[in-house]
């Protein structure tokens, strides 16, 4: 891999956890359960949950009776993420770049905008690949990720937030091909502590389906929420992609 990402060091550090420790744990579970119904997957169905952070979708799609494996590059989230593993639940940190289990799964997820993160194209590609061919040859990916043209309008340029004792300080802009988000904490009323950016890629539909496709995969449908409503390029807030493995003659 090029060089060492941002992400490294950021998904592995308490901080993270501590300012991302509020997501909405019900939203997801809703998310989810409206998704699975739209899919039909059979009970029992393989599933990979690709950066599954600590395990939060991973847990719910369990808990509906589905065969899952969730990896993810942080070590922190994984051995947190652990603590709920089951005979039907299992992780793994793991590299998204990097083969995993071939021909194997009946469906794969990236929620939460979990993609967009490595320097290159070719990174990027790797990951699809290793999706790709993960999947068996009925397999499905869905990948939940930010809408460009909304998240541009509609950008909070500065944030300030608490977190028991740490107070966090957020920036936000963006140029023509990523989105940035520099976080400044200050920990129990002391100075700068720690500075770290996220730094998120521009990828359009357009985007996607080229990807997908050079991984033989082809995008079925397109969502803009978590209410799987229909896509607006300007006023969805997210962008969920499903695709599916194309048949080879």
């Amino acid at each position: 891999m090029a060089g060492k990402g941002w992400y490294k060091d950021w998904f592995n550090s308490p901080y993270y956890h501590l300012l991302y420790n509020n997501r909405d744990e019900d939203e997801a579970f809703l998310f989810i359960k409206k998704l699975i119904d739209h899919l039909q997957p059979q009970k029992g169905s393989t599933m990979l949950d690709v950066a599954c952070g600590k395990g939060r979708h991973s847990i719910a799609l369990a808990e509906m009776g589905f065969d899952v494996t969730g990896i993810d590059l942080s070590a922190e989230s994984i051995e947190a993420a652990k603590s709920a593993e089951n005979e039907r639940l299992h992780f793994y940190q793991h590299d998204m770049r990097l083969p995993f289990w071939i021909n194997y799964f009946d469906f794969a997820f990236n929620f939460f905008t979990s993609f967009g993160y490595f320097r290159t194209r070719r990174e990027h590609d790797n990951a699809f690949r290793t999706i790709a061919q993960s999947l068996n040859t009925n397999g499905i990916f869905v990948i939940d990720y930010l809408n460009v043209h909304y998240t541009e309008d509609n950008l909070q340029r500065t944030e300030t937030k608490v977190v028991d004792d740490t107070l966090f300080r957020i920036s936000r802009w963006h140029d023509e091909d990523h989105f940035f988000k520099q976080i400044q904490v200050e920990d129990k009323g002391g100075i700068l502590k720690h500075l770290f950016t996220e730094k998120v890629a521009k990828f359009s539909p357009g985007d996607f389906t080229d990807m997908l496709a050079y991984q033989g995969m082809q995008v079925k449908e397109i969502y803009g929420d978590y209410q799987l409503g229909a896509y607006d390029i300007r006023k969805s807030p997210r962008m969920i992609i499903v695709a599916g493995k194309t048949r080879r003659k």
